[in-house]
């Protein structure tokens, strides 16, 4: 920027003369010829770097308008020199810088003082101007600290109460959960009784009277026991699904092994009927809940035998591996190791679009009419998967089998049978 410099004298040649010898050096030139001129400007311009007034004018002397300059707060840093021909003593050379004035230059003025002086002056204005720019600076910026601190404390208050809401919610959630569980177990419980009158009866009509009921009611008791053994297993279902909503975590190592050789031998029937070939590879030692994993493989191995193709035996391969150290289920990166189990099928296989609703409560890809079940068997496999922190997930292809991958972690584990 251009300093503004400020000449006062009823003189025009005196204001010429410094005007000449100021303009060179770049700076821009304002000539007053009165007292009065200069409180007019100063009414509406007063970013000057310096004020050079002589003392000797009419009307207004320099002292008189250095005073009423300064009565203005916002004139009071501009500094003033005052130009004198004659040396009027220490008193009134006090009086003047009583008035404000920072300096004295004696006319005639040496062309050389007067500029270094200016410069002097002018300098320092430009410091100041660069200090007020760096104070706005500063100003402006704490500003925006200030502003990006309230936000970031009402972001961290609105984070604490979003918290708080979500714990809300999860209480309040596992307490309807909890309810619901004791419902499910509640109503499964209470109809367990009027079914087995329903299928007591049934039988009973079916071995005592059954040759005195024409076609149709043969085919209608036939069809009541059906209904009646089906609801049967919903409800036991239902019942055990409940049971491991409410199982305590008791974890202990287990040898899967036996636990996949003990659902096997529960399953001879299935198996020999179906034919299928069981291939069972070694499986580990876990930390498992060992009251789950039984009900948890007979689902997936009744899962795979219940979908099998019409004409072909059914092939059942069971295998494991161990995940390393931050590779999880389902791409999730984690520090904790898993053991996958796989039990493959060479069955009907599915959709891999269903991969995920095939575990939701009651889901069933097929009609009951084609192929039995509750829809509640792959529902249970996760929810017991769940209880030990681990996942289910399946792969398949419709005519190419079904592939489910258990994967249950390896903490607490102190031996492995690889």
């Amino acid at each position: 920027m251009q300093p503004k410099i400020l000449i006062v004298d009823d003189r025009e040649d005196n204001l010429l003369s410094m005007e000449s010898l100021l303009e060179p050096d770049g700076y821009r030139v304002i000539k007053a010829g009165s007292g009065r001129q200069v409180l007019k400007i100063l009414l509406t311009d007063f970013d000057f770097a310096l004020i050079l007034m002589d003392v000797q004018m009419p009307n207004l002397n320099g002292f008189e308008t250095a005073s009423l300059i300064y009565e203005r707060e916002r004139l009071r840093h501009i500094p003033i020199i005052f130009i004198t021909a004659n040396n009027y003593g220490e008193e009134n050379i006090f009086r003047g810088y009583r008035a404000g004035a920072v300096d004295y230059i004696y006319k005639p003025v040496n062309p050389d003082l007067l500029r270094a002086k200016v410069g002097v002056f002018v300098d320092l204005y430009k410091k100041n101007h660069r200090l007020l720019a760096q104070e706005q600076k500063l100003v402006a910026i704490n500003k925006s600290l200030e502003i990006e601190v309230n936000e970031r404390k009402a972001s961290e208050e609105k984070v604490i109460e979003l918290n708080r809401q979500l714990l809300e919610n999860i209480s309040r959630l596992e307490t309807a959960n909890k309810d619901l569980d004791l419902f499910a177990f509640m109503a499964s419980h209470d109809l367990q009784a009027p079914l087995r009158k329903i299928r007591l009866f049934s039988d009973r009509l079916s071995s005592d009277h059954q040759q005195g009921l024409n076609k149709d009611g043969q085919l209608y008791l036939s069809r009541i026991q059906q209904v009646a053994k089906r609801m049967q297993e919903l409800i036991n279902d239902i019942l055990r699904f409940s049971k491991i909503s409410g199982e305590q975590e008791a974890f202990q190592e287990v040898d899967l092994n036996v636990v996949f050789r003990d659902v096997l031998s529960e399953m001879e029937g299935p198996i020999r009927e179906k034919n299928a070939e069981i291939i069972l590879d070694t499986l580990p030692v876990l930390p498992v809940n060992a009251g789950l994993m039984a009900p948890l493989f007979a689902n997936l191995v009744n899962n795979s035998l219940k979908y099998s193709k019409k004409q072909i035996p059914p092939v059942i391969r069971v295998r494991h591996e161990l995940t390393a150290a931050n590779e999880g289920s389902n791409g999730k990166e984690t520090e904790t190791r898993y053991c996958r189990i796989y039990i493959e099928d060479n069955g009907i296989g599915f959709d891999q679009k269903y991969a995920e609703q095939i575990f939701d409560m009651f889901r069933r890809l097929h009609s009951s009419a084609e192929y039995e079940g509750t829809g509640i068997g792959l529902a249970l496999c996760k929810k017991i998967v769940e209880k030990h922190k681990g996942f289910i997930s399946a792969r398949g292809r419709p005519g190419e089998g079904a592939l489910f991958i258990v994967s249950l972690p390896l903490k607490w584990a102190k031996k492995e049978s690889l």
